[in-house]
């Protein structure tokens, strides 16, 4: 293989992400590792020896994909657990002298601009204005920017709250109406913050909504049906608020075994689904969205295209 490719790496709190493009920005390769690597981060504040073996074994696996094409250019992001352990430097170094990967621990400005720059690809120009929100494990980032091709952000916040550290704070692996009921109070002052400080009420009969990450992906494979969960088939899909409501109450009524069972959630997610629902279900009632597109397209999909615009300015 002699065509130039780029590569991003987009390291989570419960999941890590590879792309590589040609320099056309057509996909070659993608893939996606359950790597928990915040598991228990929240009660310890720093990473099991597990969860780091884990990211290592990863990255290392990574390497050996970057290699197989004639990448030029890589940049590997780490987002809120990165952040917030104690021993974040440790593992960071642990995987260089593994992969030969550099780990950039980038702050939630950063997170929101890539996640925001990925996730425009679907409707961009549609409308004046975006929101888009991306719920990881251990953070949540909401934006608004204009919808244009190099939006401009307008505000933006970064809750400290993600699918895994808010099950893990909040005691939700199976649903508990107080515990939730906590959770939601929590998320719902800082998104009341966000639309009063964005201004967001006197743009709103030009804005679209946006969600990427893998839950709002979920809920679209259940609410259509499509028997088991399908990121590919559901990204740029539109959801109504009502179908999103009726699916995330069906999962309120679940166990963890039943969603473990569930082929839109699996064993894995089923420990943090909940949680990951509850914050989901709070936002998008508090931003007042009555209905959101899902986005496959994050924080790698923008590296990558700016790795590709680089190279050619340069």
């Amino acid at each position: 293989m002699t065509e130039k490719c780029y590569a991003a790496i987009d390291l989570g709190t419960n999941s890590c992400r590879l792309l590589i493009c040609d320099a056309t920005g057509k996909e070659l390769c993608k893939e996606t590792v359950s790597t928990r690597l915040g598991e228990e981060l929240y009660k310890s504040g720093l990473f099991t020896p597990q969860a780091m073996e884990r990211g290592i074994e990863c990255f290392f696996n990574f390497r050996q994909l970057i290699d197989k094409y004639n990448v030029v250019k890589t940049r590997a992001i780490a987002t809120a657990a990165c952040r917030m352990a104690g021993n974040s430097e440790e593992f960071i170094k642990r995987v260089w002298n593994e992969s030969r990967i550099k780990i950039e621990v980038i702050d939630g400005f950063e997170e929101a601009r890539l996640n925001l720059k990925g996730a425009l690809s679907h409707v961009c120009g549609q409308t004046k204005y975006v929101v888009v929100y991306d719920l990881g494990g251990g953070s949540t980032e909401i934006t608004l920017a204009t919808n244009t091709a190099n939006p401009h952000i307008l505000h933006t916040i970064s809750i400290p709250w993600g699918a895994r550290n808010a099950s893990e704070a909040f005691n939700l692996v199976e649903y508990n109406a107080d515990n939730a009921a906590r959770l939601r109070q929590d998320i719902g002052a800082r998104t009341e913050s966000f639309v009063k400080k964005s201004y967001l009420d006197t743009y709103r009969d030009d804005v679209c909504f946006v969600a990427t990450s893998s839950t709002p992906l979920r809920l679209v494979s259940i609410i259509n049906n499509f028997e088991t969960y399908d990121r590919d088939r559901a990204d740029g899909m539109t959801m109504t608020k009502a179908e999103m409501d009726a699916a995330i109450d069906s999962i309120f009524h679940s166990t963890r075994a039943e969603m473990a069972d569930n082929s839109y959630i699996g064993d894995k997610r089923s420990y943090i689904f909940i949680a990951a629902c509850v914050i989901f279900q709070t936002i998008y009632e508090r931003l007042g969205a009555d209905k959101i597109l899902a986005s496959l397209k994050s924080a790698k999909d923008g590296i990558v295209a700016e790795l590709i615009e680089k190279d050619k300015a340069a």
